[in-house]
């Protein structure tokens, strides 16, 4: 019998504690690099605003270890062995998760000249550039999870919602591009709220749009966030992205509905989350 097994404690939940210190050590590490490059009335929003998404981000994974398997398939049931470990793929979606933790980070600090200015688009630059890597690691043989493709895209929400934000706070993102950001809560709303009064939810199909329109999107928020365009050209360049991305929200959000498409086969039983 294993130590974990003799006090009691699942073997499945390790993972999620050691991550949790390896999360709390890194804002650990941020604050104490901000404190010292530019001063504790920094450090301390920032370290405020990054530790709530930090603690965010080890809640979501610690509900969620039960579904470090593979994803189940047709016949199988649910149910299938829980993996020890995360796994590489999974350990790169959580260290994007830190990296968006960094950034909304500076929500509150105000911001920042010199070298520190560039934090929040190197950070989130570096996280969105890891969205390829995990996706590919995840492909590999046996290495697809029902828990990473929730992180994945639990983190990549995260992305969308805290950058544009910080983006707004330093004037470098017009406030309305954050309609981009509360049409992915609005259409995950609109999913719940059908499922929850038993309608049925349509499954969507393939896109060849969506991944890039989102990559689109993650190089604009980077870019954007770079003290080097000015304020007119962001605006601009804002304006020409988030146009066909509200657009495919709202075709999606009417396929899943059911007024575009869909239907018999494809529809998600009342009350099953296809979209978390």
């Amino acid at each position: 019998m294993s130590d974990a097994r003799v006090r009691g404690e699942p073997p499945s939940r390790r993972p999620a504690a050691l991550w949790t210190a390896v999360a709390v050590g890194a804002v650990a590490v941020g604050a104490g690099a901000l404190t010292a490059g530019v001063g504790p009335g920094v450090a301390g929003p920032w370290l405020l605003s990054a530790g709530v998404v930090v603690a965010w981000e080890c809640a979501f994974l610690a509900r969620r270890t039960g579904l470090n398997r593979a994803p189940d398939r047709p016949g199988d049931g649910a149910g299938g062995t829980v993996a020890a470990s995360l796994g590489v793929a999974n350990g790169v979606t959580l260290f994007r998760g830190l990296l968006y933790a960094g950034v909304a980070g500076f929500l509150l600090t105000g911001s920042l000249a010199g070298a520190w200015a560039w934090a929040p688009a190197l950070l989130y630059g570096a996280g969105a550039a890891l969205d390829a890597v995990d996706g590919a690691l995840a492909r590999g043989p046996g290495r697809r999870t029902v828990l990473g493709e929730k992180l994945d895209m639990g983190i990549d929400t995260l992305g969308f919602l805290v950058a544009p934000l910080v983006g707004v706070a330093w004037g470098r993102v017009p406030v309305w591009y954050l309609a981009l950001s509360a049409a992915r809560y609005l259409y995950k709303l609109g999913r719940w709220r059908r499922e929850r009064r038993g309608l049925a939810v349509y499954d969507l199909p393939d896109s060849r749009v969506r991944r890039p329109l989102a990559g689109l999107q993650m190089a604009f928020i980077a870019v954007a966030l770079a003290p080097v365009l000015p304020i007119a050209t962001v605006e601009y360049l804002a304006a020409v992205v988030v146009t066909p991305s509200l657009a495919v929200f709202a075709r999606d959000y009417l396929v899943v509905a059911g007024h575009l498409g869909g239907g018999g086969d494809d529809a998600t039983p009342p009350g099953v989350d296809g979209d978390d």
